[in-house]
């Protein structure tokens, strides 16, 4: 049953809600659930896995916002939905990951009628404002190298696994910069003890998670 995925978040009335309407989604590593411009019909929580959510510029390069975990939503597909707006984030699962995809069509009377749902709504809201509110930090105030420190632990705590699966170019891509600037601040950490490099993986080490 898919609402008992989600007991002690929601109260029993409207998991049979979500019963009714929700729908178990499996989806694949490194497959999109949502694409920029695409309308939203439905919006995620995370059973099991990750997403990683991200902004795209004209030019094509990739800004990370950040991760959805098992038992969290999207702020950015709730606002988009309420106002009926066209999604302006891009959603990947970032491992093989299963969700809840809750109709759009059910949000403005769940809001008036759960309490819980409400609170989750508005947590989520509030969670990400600050997630996004500290990549704009990153961004204005944090040189490079401290920024890809905090972008590998991020990475290792959204995923529960300390073996990072990405190339140069695709942290590049994520953090704005070049493949060649990242892999210089990459080998420094190597021997700095800090993590170790192998093709299209890192695996941190103590001397940077602990940091």
């Amino acid at each position: 049953m898919e609402s008992n995925l989600l007991n002690g978040l929601f109260e029993p009335e409207l998991l049979a809600e979500i019963e009714r309407n929700a729908k178990l989604v499996s989806i694949k590593a490194d497959d999109a659930l949502l694409d920029i411009g695409q309308a939203i019909k439905a919006v995620p929580i995370v059973v099991s896995g990750c997403l990683k959510v991200s902004r795209m510029d004209e030019d094509g390069r990739e800004l990370l916002l950040y991760y959805i975990t098992p038992n969290e939503s999207c702020a950015m597909t709730f606002t988009c939905c309420l106002e009926r707006h066209a999604s302006e984030i891009k959603a990947v699962a970032e491992e093989d990951t299963t969700l809840l995809a809750v109709p759009v069509t059910v949000m403005d009377e769940w809001l008036v009628k759960f309490p819980s749902w409400k609170n989750f709504v508005m947590r989520t809201v509030r969670e990400r404002f600050q997630e996004l509110l500290k990549t704009i930090d990153q961004i204005a105030f944090q040189k490079l190298d401290e920024r890809l420190v905090q972008y590998l632990k991020d990475k290792s705590a959204a995923t529960g696994t300390a073996l990072i699966h990405l190339s140069h170019e695709q942290i590049a891509n994520e953090l704005a910069t070049s493949r060649v600037v990242v892999s210089r601040l990459l080998k420094k950490l190597e021997n700095e003890n800090k993590l170790l490099l192998y093709r299209h993986q890192i695996k941190l080490l103590r001397g940077l998670l602990d940091a």
